[in-house]
């Protein structure tokens, strides 16, 4: 298999998007942030051994990979480079991502309609950016996320991007809901 990587920046410094000529990841993604969790995905357990990995996120075409800011991302660049090159022939692009799949919008129920304008608004930009969130549940008014991949350690994530996405869901949801972090 003839395997051509771009590299991509993200807005968080210390990830970088791994983008493929080939998919990673045919339905959904997955995260990985322990190696327990890699079970069945030979290629996320080898890029988060490598020196100052702590995240590896798996979408479509593309791996982001978020490292703790001590690395220098040349040599983390060229590791990581080097291990998907290694992996990508033996690679499944159908495996079975860890834990509870996300869930979508033909989930239904309130969930759904959240996933919904989340599909149509925020996520494809989070994508872009080699990242993405889960909608972990709703209590009420209020809606739990979790971001993932580039996303889930960005300074931006916390303050801009989730305000955003609160007004967002304020306007085409309810008014009064608040969206927080898990």
């Amino acid at each position: 298999m003839d395997c051509t990587i771009s590299v991509q920046p993200t807005p968080n410094p210390n990830a970088l998007k791994f983008i493929l000529n080939v998919p990673v990841k045919t339905k959904d993604s997955a995260v990985y942030r322990q190696f327990a969790e890699c079970k069945g995905n030979d290629m996320a357990s080898a890029i988060l051994k490598l020196d100052y990995v702590t995240e590896v996120y798996f979408a479509a075409n593309f791996i982001t990979v978020t490292q703790t800011g001590a690395g220098d991302w040349d040599k983390v660049e060229a590791r990581v480079k080097e291990t998907i090159q290694a992996h990508i022939t033996r690679h499944d692009p159908n495996f079975e991502a860890p834990g509870a799949a996300p869930v979508r919008p033909e989930a239904g129920g309130e969930i759904g309609k959240v996933e919904e304008i989340l599909e149509s608004t925020i996520r494809p930009a989070l994508q872009r950016d080699g990242g993405d969130l889960q909608v972990v549940g709703i209590d009420g008014k209020t809606i739990s996320i979790r971001y993932e991949g580039a996303c889930g350690c960005c300074p931006h994530a916390a303050m801009g991007t989730l305000y955003a996405i609160q007004n967002i869901l304020r306007d085409r949801y309810d008014p009064e809901v608040v969206v927080q972090m898990v």
